[in-house]
């Protein structure tokens, strides 16, 4: 009479062990990011990319509800990319990722096409002996993104309007400011 009672203790103790080797739920949301350089063009139709991670791989990933192509590699580290088309100046794009237990991630990312270009203002310049002082605003109806003086980037805080001061050598300073979308100004400041 003892064997049985044996085995029903084994049974339950194999029971107990398999039962805490089972694993948890999955709950990490698939994580979406975007490797763009900005979501502003001076096109109506660019390249997004940009990736999803998540622990136990990608299955889906979709553009306003319409599925698109994983390219290939890792599914935990799944890469995409489409083309935009706006018929207006802005527009959004929901991009939603699902995950092999069902979860959903999202994100609505917010596009624009800008074919305005940044404005320079020089409100300072002085020439003493080969130095040359320039000093100034960059604006643009987006960001400032980037102001390069004479072949030198400028370290600088994007926005809207950036105050900017360099020194350079020579008899004059070549600017050139580019905003978010890549519009370019440039100004050789005398």
């Amino acid at each position: 009479m003892r064997r049985p009672f044996h085995r029903a203790l084994a049974a339950a103790a194999l029971a107990l062990t398999l039962g805490s080797c089972a694993r948890t739920n999955d709950t990490f949301t698939p994580h979406i990011s975007v490797t763009s350089e900005g979501s502003a063009s001076r096109q109506n139709s660019f390249l997004i990319q940009g990736y999803v991670l998540d622990d136990t791989g990608v299955t889906q990933i979709a553009v306003d509800g319409k599925p698109i192509p994983i390219e290939p590699g890792s599914d935990k580290l799944a890469r995409f990319r489409f083309q935009t088309l706006l018929n207006t100046p802005t527009g959004r794009y929901t991009i939603t990722a699902r995950d092999a237990a069902g979860n959903e991630g999202t994100l609505v990312l917010p596009v624009s096409v800008d074919p305005a270009r940044p404005v320079i203002r020089v409100t300072r310049f002085e020439r003493s002996g080969n130095t040359v002082r320039v000093a100034g605003t960059a604006t643009d109806n987006v960001r400032v993104a980037q102001i390069v003086v004479d072949g030198n980037r400028l370290n600088i805080t994007p926005g809207p309007s950036v105050d900017f001061y360099a020194e350079t050598t020579g008899i004059w300073a070549d600017i050139e400011v580019t905003d978010g979308a890549g519009n370019r100004a440039t100004l050789r400041a005398r």
